[in-house]
């Protein structure tokens, strides 16, 4: 790789904007045009008008003289583009495929200018250094440099590309040509996140000098006001926006035309390699979340090894269980008693709770052996949100049943919905009179049935509780999860809902596609 010699991005310095910023604005901008198609179902038909025609400019490069606020740029503001008869030939949607390119190198170069502060700033920072040990100063920033060199190049080949017929660039093949070289990147730096994490955290409470000098870097006009960590999680955010632009791009392909093609294969290519990080970050929590509870948990019934590679956590939590009795009166009596529920991909535990967060298991359970069943009986006081679960083969080789109480709806809810069989993959094309909500605050994930949100996120909503809950499916990947609602609005035009499922399908239908040619 020919690194930062290959040539002078004509983008890099066109605006003052770092990442974190233009990213925002562009986010904000994509809920208020779903907003305002949900106000009105976008009407089909010829382009927009157009403004008046600017006058003529010189021949110096537009990449050069993006205005500040680059964010809002676009394709057919080019005055070669503005001032020639292309835009008049165009529909709509040709427009839109352009501006979907056209923001993909945009918000490279932006995301670079935050990468050259990261480095430049931040990593190279002798005070910071001086502060570090090489195996926090490691952890804590990892293959950055590399992650900048294989942004350098990148941008460098969309510019030359773009610069090179203005009118109908490409860019997916030049994603595809980069695909081996993010990898060799973005996987290492991703999995590094639960150490990178950790030793921030650790750095911030124990290590003044690291404070003192972070502060002071943090301070600087160069960071804009944003936070070191703000730049050290850039990397994971980035190549997941860019396979959310690759999906743009595809979206507005013409069906069986060698640009779906080339679409749907760099929109796979980056698919895999989140896929794959995300893998490797899970496989990392969920064997330090195994070890933690091994150490935690004993067991008064038949014992089995709880640490296993193919095991992992789903939900855990304290549930209250209801017992009838019949007293010397012969009235039915309602007893009450803690239990901490742990359930796992292959198994549930069934606990009671011990002081300094320790659990004794009085029984378990494969998970192919449990039912959980909503329970419509109605008790006096304060027990309520009632459901059963049916154990088919506990540890004792027999059934047992339960019944539980949460303390809200959603809870009760969510406990339903762990416990119950894989559901079968949705059909988007049946799924029209599902709610669809669109996210306008991101939310991180607290506990492990949760799902991750992003700012204009879409996802299709399958249930809802009383208490401000909901569980969905995000249209983007079909990652299913819980989330609160007030992160997001709903879509009440139903077209607009049908075009989201339209567009949806029709990605997972090119991938498809892809996957069977290739095998």
């Amino acid at each position: 790789m020919g690194g930062f010699s290959r040539r002078c991005s004509k983008l890099i310095n066109s605006s003052h904007l770092l990442y974190q910023e233009y990213s925002d604005v562009v986010l904000n901008k994509e809920i208020q045009s779903q907003q305002r198609l949900d106000s009105l179902a976008e009407a089909p038909g010829p382009a927009s008008p157009r403004q008046p025609r600017r006058a003529l400019v010189s021949s110096e490069s537009y990449l050069q003289r993006l205005s500040v606020a680059s964010s809002g740029s676009l394709w057919q503001e080019i005055p070669v583009v503005r001032n020639s008869t292309v835009l008049l030939s165009m529909t709509h949607e040709d427009q839109k495929l352009q501006e979907a390119k056209f923001e993909l190198i945009v918000s490279e170069a932006s995301y670079l200018r935050s990468l050259h502060v990261a480095v430049d700033h931040f990593q190279l920072s002798a005070p910071l250094r001086a502060t570090l040990s090489n195996q926090e100063y490691q952890w804590l920033f990892s293959r950055l440099q590399d992650v900048r060199e294989v942004s350098t190049t990148f941008l460098s080949d969309l510019e030359e590309n773009f610069e090179n017929n203005i009118f109908n660039f490409q860019v997916c093949d030049v994603v595809l040509n980069h695909a081996p070289n993010f990898r060799r990147v973005y996987l290492p730096y991703v999995t590094n996140q639960t150490y990178q994490e950790r030793t921030f955290q650790v750095l911030l409470n124990s290590n003044s000098s690291f404070r003192e000098v972070l502060e002071k870097l943090e301070s600087d006009p160069v960071c804009q006001r944003l936070s070191l960590k703000s730049f050290l999680i850039l990397p994971f955010q980035r190549i997941t926006r860019l396979k959310l632009l690759l999906q743009n791009i595809l979206k507005r392909t013409q069906p069986g035309s060698s640009e779906e093609a080339e679409a749907t294969k760099a929109h796979h290519a980056l698919e895999e390699l989140i896929r794959d990080c995300n893998n490797n970050v899970q496989r990392m929590r969920r064997t330090e979340e195994l070890i933690y509870l091994s150490q935690k948990i004993e067991f008064e019934c038949k014992i089995f090894p709880l640490i296993s590679q193919s095991r992992w956590l789903v939900k855990s939590g304290e549930l209250t269980a209801l017992e009838f009795s019949l007293s010397p009166g012969l009235r039915r009596k309602l007893n009450t008693r803690p239990v901490h529920l742990h359930l796992f991909n292959d198994c549930l535990l069934l606990s009671r709770p011990r002081e300094g967060s320790r659990f004794l298991v009085f029984d378990h359970a494969p998970f192919s052996s449990i039912r959980g069943e909503k329970c419509e009986m109605k008790l006096h006081g304060p027990h309520k949100n009632l459901f059963r679960l049916f154990l088919l083969h506990n540890a004792q080789g027999t059934q047992a049943e339960f019944l539980f109480s949460t303390e809200t709806q959603s809870e009760k809810l969510r406990w339903i919905s762990a416990l119950s069989m894989p559901r079968e993959e949705l059909d988007l094309l049946e799924c029209y009179d599902s709610p669809q909500v669109q996210c306008l605050r991101a939310y991180k994930p607290r506990e492990n049935d949760e799902l991750a949100l992003e700012k204009a996120d879409v996802v299709m909503v399958t249930q809802q509780s009383s208490d401000g809950w909901l569980e969905g499916m995000r249209l983007s990947d079909g990652e299913r999860g819980w989330f609160p609602l007030p992160q997001v609005e709903f879509i009440s035009n139903p077209e607009v809902r049908v075009r989201n499922l339209q567009e949806a399908h029709r990605v997972k239908t090119a991938k498809l596609q892809l996957v069977e040619q290739e095998t």
